[in-house]
Formats: C-alpha cells, sequence, structure tokens
C-alpha cells in the first residue's frame, strides 16, 4: 500500500483524489487546514490564502471559529471518502494542559482519528507541543506530526528532540524534511529513536536521497497536497532509491506500521 503521510483538505474533496488516483496512492493522512491555496483563481486570492498560513504555521491563528470550520472540513472529506483518507485531528496549543488532555480523549481519540496534527507552534515555542505528547501517551503512543518548515527554527527541532526522548512511546514526526534545518533534522531524528522525518517540500533532491540512506526505517513519503503534489513527491522518492525493502517502507510501510494499518 503507498501511503501519502501528509496532505491537508482539498476544495473540492474530489479534485484531491484525483491527484492520488494519478499518482498511484492508495491512502493519505489527512489533517485539518484553515488556508486553501487550491481555491486561488489569481495572484490576489492567492495572496490571501497564503496570509492565513503565515497566521497558522505561524501559531498565530487561535481563533476558535477558525478551528470548528477547518474540524468541519475535515469531518467532511473523511465521510465522504473514508476509503482514500487516514484522520488526524489538530489540537489547539494555547489550552490548559488539562484541557489538550481533554481534547485529546475526547475529540482525537472519542473521534476515532489516527493521530494528532499538523501542530503549528509559534516559532521559538516548539515546548507548547509537550502536553500534547503527555496526552499521546496516555492514549497507547498516538502518533503526533509537527510542522517542520519555516518558520520552524533549529531550536525548535532540538527541543523536538528533546521533547520526544521524554516521551518514547509516541512516534514524533517531523514535517517537510525540517525546511532549511533538513541537516539539523536528520541529525536529530538519527538519534532519537521515536522521531520520523516526513519528506514533502524538500528543495533540493539529494537532502531526499540523503535522509532516507540515514533513516531509511524512519523517513515516510509525503507531498504536503495542496502545496506539493502527489506525483512529483513520489516521483522524488522513486529517483533517490531502489525497487526494494527501503522503497516500500519510505512509500507506506513504515507509517502503515505506526498506524496499525
Amino acid at each position: 500500500m503507498i501511503i501519502d503521510a501528509h496532505s491537508h483538505v482539498h476544495d473540492p474533496v474530489e479534485a484531491h483524489v484525483r491527484l492520488l488516483d494519478e499518482a498511484g496512492v492508495d491512502r493519505a493522512v489527512l489533517f485539518p487546514t484553515r488556508p486553501h491555496p487550491e481555491r486561488a483563481g489569481d495572484l490576489g486570492s492567492l495572496r490571501r490564502e497564503m496570509a492565513r498560513l503565515d497566521e497558522a504555521i505561524g501559531g498565530r491563528a487561535d481563533d476558535a471559529e477558525g478551528y470548528r470550520i477547518a474540524w468541519r472540513e475535515l469531518d467532511e472529506a473523511l465521510a465522504e471518502r473514508p476509503d482514500r483518507f487516514i484522520g488526524f485531528k489538530s489540537v489547539r496549543l494555547d489550552l490548559e494542559p488539562e484541557q489538550i488532555a481533554e481534547a485529546v480523549e475526547r475529540d482525537v481519540v472519542g473521534g476515532g482519528f489516527r493521530g494528532i496534527g499538523e501542530l503549528t507552534p509559534p516559532p521559538g515555542r516548539a515546548d507548547l507541543i509537550e502536553p500534547v505528547l503527555r496526552a499521546a501517551a496516555d492514549h497507547s503512543g498516538l502518533p503526533v506530526v509537527v510542522h517542520g518548515f519555516a518558520p520552524t527554527t533549529a531550536d525548535d527541532l532540538a527541543t523536538l528532540a528533546e521533547l520526544a526522548a521524554r516521551y518514547p512511546a509516541v512516534p514524533l514526526v517531523v514535517s517537510q524534511l525540517g525546511g532549511l534545518n533538513w541537516m539539523q533534522a536528520v541529525d536529530l531524528v538519527r538519534d532519537t529513536p521515536s522521531m520520523y522525518l516526513e519528506l514533502s517540500t524538500a528543495y533540493i533532491v539529494f537532502a531526499v536521497r540523503l535522509a532516507i540512506r540515514e533513516i531509511p526505517e524512519r523517513t515516510l513519503f509525503g507531498s504536503d497536497a495542496p502545496y506539493g503534489d502527489p506525483v512529483l513527491a513520489r516521483t522524488t522518492i522513486e529517483r533517490v532509491t531502489e525497487p526494494g525493502e527501503v522503497r516500500d517502507m519510505v512509500m507506506g510501510g513504515t507509517i502503515a506500521r505506526l498506524l496499525g494499518l
């Protein structure tokens, strides 16, 4: 089974399914989203969507209504195509630790989601995910996915590694190959057994090659669609690997094992 380990809700949902079909991808991990760049028809509308993205990944989009809309869209997409999507639900990081624990139990576990993410702490505040990891550990080690590209900093990646070592039962996935800090991300993931590195948004192909070579059993194929494209992401993995066990793990075997599929 080929599984895209990183994608966001599309409008319309069937546009996403067509992308998966074109790429020969069986299923995709699906995260909620507030921005929808795929809706943009011109530069002005794209700027508006990207401004929402900047707020989200900068940890500034903390309005309750925005979360409710994104979660509702996720629920609708999962209900429409449960055969293609694997739902992960985000958790607000501006809540008190006991409220985060309640949200994980009520909304993530109670809602039948397979993991938590994509979390977007403000730059320099990766420590805010600790209550999420604690709650995930209390529920059989739910996987947790954290945004890895800018504005995530090198210090944030180091903090994530420290937290992952503190909660070794929780698979902690750094997305987008750690962004500009990809070499540090590879080092940290290699040295922290409970960490994983998702490979979307790579801006140089040898970053993907070296990441897989260093940590073949803990690197994950992902597209970050709609920002990335499943066809291009799959082609990149296949370009830097040979057919066989390693490619199979990266393209879906490892995430399937984490999710018990």
